[in-house]
């Protein structure tokens, strides 16, 4: 990291950088498809464009994301260059110790890949120095990560697809989305109301921003725990989580509960996107397995809770509509 104060104080501008096996081009367009970032990048859990330009160069887009291990949400207005392989951001409403932050991508063609430079500005509230030292601890750790995973994302596109599974499974329900939604944001209940839930631990600091950790049963006798953070959008009928703490044969898990009513009631749906740990594959699966029985194992097992909790999700909320009928 290359850091500076600059002569307004409290203004503190720094740099992160890393060198990518992967063309430019490829490279600026992972980072400007910003629905790509929770698989992209480890801090991100999700996002969303609130604005958009018709030529798509000018956004503005919600981020949630962990920052030193707290869950935090804010918008930011980015602006896009393809020609010159830059974007620009800066945050609209900051959190605290946040006062003003912003920064610039930029992607320099290099022999047979790129440059990636991260610059960031950013001011604490009121000059605070702990809130600096926060902030300082929490951008280098992010760009660390962001880089590292942006250069492992981008070589990993080019070569290793197969490490990438992605799948969703649907149960229909004749009931409401708002009672099936509510199963799934009352984690909190899970422990009783799911039996392949062992226990069950939900924080939620801010509304719909929630932290769940829990142990699960596995289908072979064995237990893991997980640790996600989650967003919830009750008016959208979405959950969109990341897992923090993964099982040792993923190197990344995301997923999205959805809720939507037609004619004939309701589609529940959970989507999963999963990058295989390689390297753990023997020790957890034997010597002669490999990523094609990593992912059938991952799928069956993913797949098999999903569908439980969809199943009881579907019981809940078509109770309930019976209830209202009697």
């Amino acid at each position: 990291m290359v850091k500076s104060d600059t002569l307004s104080a409290g203004l503190r501008e720094v740099e992160h950088g890393i060198d990518v096996d992967a063309p430019a081009e490829a490279v600026y367009a992972l980072i400007a498809d910003v629905a790509a970032w929770p698989r992209l990048f480890p801090p991100t859990v999700h996002v969303e464009h609130v604005e958009r330009s018709a030529d798509a160069t000018e956004e503005v887009i919600q981020i949630w994301a962990t920052a030193n291990g707290e869950a935090k949400t804010w918008r930011s207005r980015r602006e896009l260059n393809p020609a010159e392989r830059t974007i620009r951001f800066r945050q609209v409403v900051s959190q605290p110790p946040i006062a003003a932050m912003g920064g610039t991508w930029i992607i320099e063609p290099r022999d047979g890949g790129c440059r990636v430079r991260l610059l960031h500005d950013y001011r604490a509230v009121e000059g605070d120095p702990r809130g600096l030292a926060w902030i300082d601890e929490a951008v280098d750790r992010n760009s660390a990560k962001e880089l590292a995973a942006l250069k492992a994302n981008a070589e990993l596109a080019a070569g290793r697809a197969d490490l990438l599974l992605e799948f969703t499974d649907s149960v229909r329900i004749d009931g409401s989305a708002a009672h099936a939604y509510e199963f799934i944001d009352r984690a909190d209940q899970w422990q009783r109301r799911l039996p392949h839930v062992a226990r069950v631990r939900l924080e939620e600091d801010a509304p719909g921003l929630q932290v769940l950790e829990m142990d699960t049963h596995a289908k072979d006798g064995s237990t893991h725990t997980t640790r996600s953070v989650r967003v919830c959008l009750p008016e959208a009928r979405t959950i969109t989580y990341k897992q923090t703490v993964l099982p040792g044969l993923m190197a990344l898990h995301t997923g999205r509960w959805a809720f939507v009513e037609d004619g004939d009631g309701v589609i529940a749906s959970s989507q999963h996107t999963v990058i295989v740990k390689e390297d753990a594959i023997t020790a957890i699966l034997g010597q002669d397995a490999g990523v094609a029985q990593a992912r059938e194992y991952l799928r069956a097992a993913l797949g098999a809770n999903s569908r439980a909790t969809l199943g009881h999700a579907k019981a809940y909320a078509e109770g309930l509509r019976a209830d209202a009928r009697r």
